[in-house]
């Protein structure tokens, strides 16, 4: 494969969007703005998660899906869940809740993390048990757990995909010194290790861009994009999400 060479005004041009996007106006109709809106680490834990699973598709289509949870939690997301109050929300039909994901889909799926809660405490607890302390072993992880306790399409059942919005969900736990991003894991995964979030305007922009030559979403073509970042942002790779998806966000809207 053609090694792909950055020159120095294009890194200078990365930085100087990552500077420009990752401040509190990305929050503005972004879905990590809900984990902004409950208070304590587990509460923002759980919030931030399900938030990440309904991430796809158009905005202003899953924005309110993600609002019905909140809303449905009275704030409280984490004693929603591991107290099964999603068993009085939501109904165990095959009506559709949003797209392909059913009322029974979300179901098993809260279910699974229920039971993450109740063996573990929080999912926080869940990650300090990682075999290593990277985002690749807490996808693998994750992605095991969903998958051995029945929760199958939502969450994907291993990283031979991109893992889209657990990469994203990854940085908003882990990315510390950020105006966006939690950073309540930075102590467990070494952000170093982050994988960048292959969403259609970080595709797009680094087609543009000449960093990545065709719109795969495999994982492979994520870490392909993460090594490209890392030559920018040695110390934090995912900053890039910043500057390709804010910037391609701003050329679309243009």
């Amino acid at each position: 494969m053609k090694r792909v060479v950055i020159s120095a005004g294009k890194k200078a041009m990365l930085r100087q969007w990552a500077v420009e996007f990752e401040n509190k106006d990305f929050l503005a109709g972004d879905p990590s703005w809900f984990m902004h809106q409950v208070e304590g680490r587990e509460n923002q834990e759980v919030m931030s998660f399900l938030a990440a699973c309904l991430s796809y598709g158009s905005r202003p289509l899953f924005l309110p899906k993600i609002q019905r949870l909140l809303d449905w939690a009275d704030g409280k997301p984490f004693e929603w869940v591991r107290t099964r109050g999603y068993e009085q929300s939501l109904p165990d039909t095959d009506d559709c809740y949003y797209r392909l994901y059913t009322c029974h889909d979300m179901r098993q799926m809260l279910a699974a993390l229920n039971a993450m809660l109740e063996r573990y405490g929080s999912i926080c607890g869940f990650m300090r048990i990682l075999p290593a302390p990277t985002a690749m072993s807490a996808l693998e992880q994750t992605t095991a757990w969903f998958r051995l306790h029945g929760s199958g399409g939502i969450i994907p059942l291993d990283t031979r995909s991109a893992c889209k919005r657990l990469c994203m969900w990854l940085r908003w736990m882990v990315r510390d010194g950020s105006e966006v991003d939690l950073g309540l894991w930075s102590n467990i995964i070494d952000k170093r290790t982050l994988i960048m979030p292959l969403d259609t305007h970080v595709v797009e922009q680094s087609i543009a861009l000449g960093l990545l030559s065709s719109h795969s979403t495999s994982m492979a073509a994520a870490l392909r994009l993460t090594e490209l970042m890392r030559r920018v942002f040695p110390d934090d790779p995912v900053k890039g999400d910043f500057a390709l998806f804010g910037s391609g966000v701003k050329d679309k809207e243009k």
